[in-house]
């Protein structure tokens, strides 16, 4: 696949925006993105020279606002072509790029534009406007804010900032700059959850984003007959570098996925070779292709063993076995038409963010789809380790990337050291001292333990963080500190590894709980009306309102409240009072079965 030497390296590169114009000049007229036309119902193709202009006639925009090299700009897209042109036209100019969630939540995003003191907001259109008026006289760093699609004055408060991107970006022919700026300055900002609430802004430069990029290709051949799909938001920098600049670093396609609902579709229709994501995407699409019925689903599972034995030998863990000889017939009529709803030419499938099932990795390796488990941190760009085709251990997350270091540190706690570890915290540096040592150790926070052969086991992590099915990471012990701040919580457990969403299971203070009861009209002393969806709605808005403080996907979406407490007596407290949280686990689980229930029915 792709001849080596059209691979850009980041000498050649020296900064993102230097490889854009260097992927341009080497590839103008092969197609760069496919994104979806709502307007025509088709997909529309790009080539690299015509996203060139694009991002030439966006920066001819930019120079127009009052921006120098080194001013923070701000893109809040869901992912889309003009994501990616913004953050070039910005780059070029040597400007540093502060992506946002489109989800999360206004109180986040007013916090992350004023530390980062944004002056220029890229926002979709009319929705998101809608969400940000809230916060809008916070945003008092921003001085333009475009939006993609036109909104319409007339609906909200005049604001002079506003402009759509027809009348902010003029016609015409540009030309393309790109500034000779260090490659070790900052091109990016990017706020992710740690300990403590408020978000913390990574910052990555150009060499760090580059020599990442730069050393996962190396980990499996790429080139210009890939086609990537972009599923992650952009926002996430595992999409980002992983999705957005190895893709131009190889000359690969890029074809923008619509959404969630749409994805079993667009991968038929687009037929990809690499997906990048993470583990709840997987286990959806499992979920969609098991069979139901007696004899086929027996001929499923013997497909998936046999497929499993396979892959063993081929790696060279297991002898060969009579049953191999099933493969080619079982391949024809079962993991064939599986792998036919996936596109059928699926080379790479990339799972990081979080830890992926055993059994999901079993079921995609089993029917002969090429699934790569890997570990990374946004702050270290974000790829830290990652299975190769020849050396696949899927319980591992395979061995570090060419040029990075991994050690085991005090409390078995995996350190990272390399080109790509960041540069620090953005505006706080006592957060950067105690995750960089003095010797350029990255602490992760996730103990490990390293085989002889270089295999990475994530075994668990030093401080209680949950992750999330998504790969978004939260802490728990205080979220459930800032819960408990409302008297009518006495206690609280945030739970959710590995799910879709947070959940919590509360104790109720008697006397708070009879005075909710009466403004809700139910009886205290009902079990039925204690756990019912008005009580639960009430509860969820008041956790909500301890919880501002807190990253937008670190909200609560489900709670189960009870009015035994947690104590010493019972067994679920621990003499020094920290939660039991796996005895409370194991206590409550019907419920907390229950509140993921509904979802998984989905």
């Amino acid at each position: 696949m792709g001849e080596p030497n059209h691979v850009v390296t980041p000498g050649e590169a020296r900064t993102l925006a230097g490889l854009f114009r260097e992927r341009v000049k080497r590839s103008p007229d092969a197609v760069a993105y496919k994104q979806y036309d709502q307007a025509t119902s088709e997909w529309v193709s790009r080539t690299w020279q015509e996203v060139s202009e694009q991002v030439a006639r966006w920066q001819a925009a930019l120079q127009k606002e009052d921006l120098s090299p080194g001013d923070r700009v701000a893109v809040m897209l869901r992912n889309c072509q003009e994501w990616v042109i913004f953050d070039q036209a910005c780059l070029g100019l040597g400007l540093i790029t502060v992506p946002l969630y489109t989800d999360d939540r206004p109180d986040n995003i007013a916090y992350i534009l004023k530390d980062a003191g944004a002056k220029l907001l890229l926002l979709g259109g009319r929705q998101q406007w809608k969400r940000l008026q809230e916060v809008r006289e916070r945003l008092d760093t921003v001085n333009r804010i475009v939006t993609v699609q036109a909104v319409d004055p007339g609906e909200f408060p005049e604001d002079t900032r506003l402009k759509s991107l027809d009348e902010w970006a003029p016609e015409g022919d540009h030309e393309l700059i790109t500034r000779d700026v260090d490659p070790n300055s900052l091109a990016t900002v990017v706020y992710t959850s740690g300990t403590t609430g408020r978000s913390k802004g990574v910052m990555l430069t150009h060499q760090n984003i580059l020599q990442n990029a730069y050393a996962a290709q190396q980990c499996a051949p790429m080139g210009g007959e890939d086609l990537f799909l972009s599923f992650l938001p952009l926002s996430h920098t595992l999409e980002r570098t992983g999705g957005c600049y190895m893709p131009m670093m190889v000359g690969a396609q890029v074809a923008f996925a619509r959404s969630v609902q749409g994805l079993a579709e667009d991968l038929m229709n687009l037929r990809p070779t690499v997906l990048i994501s993470v583990p709840r995407i997987y286990g959806r699409i499992t979920s969609g292709l098991e069979e139901k019925s007696g004899f086929a689903r027996f001929l499923f599972h013997t497909t998936v063993s046999v497929g499993w034995h396979r892959f063993e030998h081929e790696q060279g863990r297991v002898g060969w076995h009579p049953k191999l000889l099933l493969w080619p017939l079982l391949k024809k009529i079962v993991a064939g038409k599986v792998t036919e709803r996936l596109g059928g030419r699926l080379r790479y499938a990339v799972c990081g963010g979080a830890p992926l099932p055993p059994p999901i990795a079993r079921f995609f390796i089993g029917l002969g789809l090429p699934v790569f488990h890997g570990f990374g941190m946004t702050e270290a760009s974000p790829v830290v380790a990652v299975n190769r085709p020849d050396d696949n251990v899927p319980a591992s997350v395979g061995c570090a990337l060419p040029g990075v270091e991994v050690s085991i540190g005090k409390d078995e706690e995996l350190l990272v050291r390399g080109p790509s570890v960041m540069q620090g915290y953005w505006n706080n540096e006592e957060a950067t001292a105690d995750t960089i040592d003095k010797d350029g150790w990255l602490h992760s926070g996730d103990k490990a333990r390293i085989d002889e052969q270089g295999h990475i086991f994530i075994i668990g992590r030093i401080k209680e963080i949950l992750v999330l099915g998504n790969g978004e990471k939260v802490p728990p012990a205080d979220m459930e500190m800032a819960i408990t701040l409302d008297p009518i919580f006495e206690q609280a457990m945030v739970l959710g590894e590995g799910k879709p969403y947070l959940a919590a299971l509360v104790v109720l203070g008697p006397d708070e709980w009879k005075k909710l009861a009466e403004e809700l009209e139910v009886d205290p002393d009902s079990s039925e009306d204690l756990y019912s969806r008005k009580v639960e709605k009430a509860l969820l808005e008041r956790a909500g309102k301890q919880l501002t403080e807190f990253h937008g996907y670190a909200q609560v979406r489900r709670l189960t409240p009870t009015l035994e407490p947690w104590d010493v007596d019972n067994g679920l407290l621990t003499p020094t009072m920290k939660l039991k949280r796996a005895l409370i686990l194991e206590r409550y689980s019907k419920q907390i079965e229950a509140m993921y229930e509904a979802h998984s029915k989905r």
